[in-house]
């Protein structure tokens, strides 16, 4: 079972007694944490599309899902690098945020950035992610469920001003297991929920 994680989850997973200072960070990664049901606790096996004899005028079911796969984790990397450059200087403004992220994944990415104002801090480098797409549910609105392994060992949390690293629990994961879930709207995938588990990788 899960727990929740913290504000600073993307740079403290794991750690539910930090300062303001270090919590604001945990968006980045995972804002939202996993569901005490568990049911993120495993990632889905994805099940193999079914296939047919392609034909000039018809691509085979798997190399559609194949396209859907890179369209998936290509606006997940693009979610990153935003939230990445928004770390960055603790504002969304600017960025491509939006452009990929909505609903609850934003709306806690957002709640983290103002406590970094607050805080005076922001960070420098970036995390080193490995996502792949593990599920895809096909409904009225497509969604996708994609698995990472989030390295954040270079991705430093800073005072702005000072520039001087801020001090993190060393009990903290540096790489940990995070899920997100996205949403097809129309031809453009969006990131709408994203997830840490207290679970390294």
């Amino acid at each position: 079972m899960t727990q929740q994680v913290n504000l600073t989850a993307r740079f403290t997973v794991h750690v539910r007694d930090v300062s303001v200072v270090s919590l604001a960070l945990c968006a980045a990664v995972a804002v939202t944490a996993c569901s005490s049901s568990g049911e993120n606790d495993k990632a889905p096996q994805r099940t193999p599309a079914a296939t047919q004899t392609p034909t000039a005028a018809s691509p085979s079911l798997s190399s559609t899902a194949g396209a859907e796969d890179a369209a998936v984790i290509s606006a997940y990397t693009s979610s990153w690098d935003a939230q990445t450059a928004a770390y960055a200087k603790a504002s969304s403004t600017g960025t491509d945020l939006k452009k990929n992220t909505t609903f609850k994944a934003l709306a806690d990415i957002e709640r983290d950035l103002s406590a970094m104002r607050k805080a005076g801090q922001v960070t420098t480098g970036k995390p080193v992610i490995h996502p792949k797409v593990v599920k895809v549910t096909h409904a009225k609105i497509l969604t996708a469920t994609v698995a990472d392994c989030v390295d954040t060992t270079n991705w430093t949390l800073i005072d702005k001003a000072s520039k001087e690293e801020v001090p993190l629990p060393t009990t903290r994961l540096t790489k940990y297991v995070s899920t997100a879930t996205l949403e097809k709207w129309g031809t453009k995938w969006m990131v709408t929920k994203l997830a840490a588990q207290e679970q390294g990788c």
